[in-house]
């Protein structure tokens, strides 16, 4: 069965050739100012995604979606998605299983601080989830409510 092999959230991604290309991966807070309505400024965010389609699975379409969201659910900040067919190169040995990568590089707006999760989903079922936190800059440095010294 296909599967999402790994995710990571990182500060820029690309995928090329068949390559992924990560900056400032593998984080799991984000320090991001909030403007005074509210909602956050800007924030530049990037996801590396790995697919690993076993030998009995090429040739086949396949559906994709990656997705942010609150940890409370509601209707996800960003959703992309698509469909997949991964092929077998002339030459591959019969059984070997195919990588394919994707990236997302772009901007975000978060209407809070708090818990949120990259969510990604292969053929509608999701399968892989990485959960991060996103603090108010402008408290850093601060104690935390609840928090002891």
């Amino acid at each position: 069965m296909a599967e999402i092999e790994f995710m990571t959230l990182a500060n820029h991604a690309e995928a090329q050739n068949g390559l992924l290309y990560l900056s400032g991966a593998g984080w799991t807070d984000a320090q991001v100012h909030f403007s005074a309505d509210g909602a956050s400024v800007p924030f530049h965010i990037g996801a590396g995604v790995s697919l690993l389609i076993p030998w009995t699975q090429t040739n086949r379409r396949l559906m994709f979606e990656i997705r942010v969201e609150h940890e409370d659910g509601g209707d996800p900040l960003i959703e992309l998605g698509g469909e997949l067919q991964v092929g077998r190169p002339v030459g591959i040995p019969e059984g070997s299983d195919q990588r394919a990568v994707f990236a997302i590089s772009g901007e975000i707006q978060f209407p809070r601080a708090g818990g949120y999760r990259l969510v990604g989903v292969l053929n509608g079922e999701p399968t892989r989830t990485v959960s991060f936190r996103v603090h108010d800059a402008a408290t850093r440095g601060r104690p935390l409510l609840g928090a002891t010294g």
